[in-house]
């Protein structure tokens, strides 16, 4: 879901930079010129389908006017059409859910590779490779991957160290 995000967001901007690109064989002190460009630009920021409305009534204008082709302003205006339903996603980036989740599967994946290279680690290992991340945090994701039974736990207290559980050596990334 986040790299379809990022996706739509790369072709919106895309799409606003075709516009630009368009705009420029306007006559320069053109108002359509700017107003195009400003509509583009709302859209980029706030995703508001108004303003895809008022940008289609704008296109119909500068279609009329002979300035550049025909063909090359409907074929923008077709995509900004294509791009309607999936504006909100594509303006408002990946919620901080998708951010949080990304970065934890990240983290475990990282802790999965320290273990596949090491027979076995105690959390303040990990804590050490992981600066920024709370043991209690670590505690957690350790406690994750023993349930999803990616790795075992062996000891008790402070002598407690986990591995790879049997058979889990393969496996290369953290299932979610």
């Amino acid at each position: 879901m986040y790299n379809d995000i990022n996706m739509d967001r790369e072709k919106l901007i895309e799409l606003t930079n075709k516009l630009y690109k368009q705009t420029l064989l306007f006559p320069k002190k053109e108002p359509l010129r700017y107003k195009m460009r400003e509509v583009a630009d709302d859209i980029l920021a706030f995703g508001k389908e108004k303003d895809l409305e008022v940008l289609k009534k704008y296109f119909e204008v500068a279609k009329r006017q002979n300035w550049v082709s025909y063909f090359d302003l409907l074929e923008i205006e077709e995509e900004y059409d294509k791009i309607k339903s999936d504006l909100p996603r594509a303006v408002q980036g990946p919620t901080s859910n998708e951010l949080k989740k990304k970065r934890l599967d990240t983290r475990k994946e990282k802790i999965l590779k320290v273990l596949k290279e090491k027979e076995k680690v105690q959390v303040w290992e990990i804590k050490e490779i992981l600066a920024e991340v709370s043991k209690r945090t670590l505690r957690r994701d350790f406690e994750q991957l023993l349930k999803q039974g990616l790795i075992e736990r062996i000891g008790e207290r402070n002598d407690t160290f986990y591995k790879i559980k049997v058979g889990q050596e393969r496996t290369e990334k953290c299932p979610t």
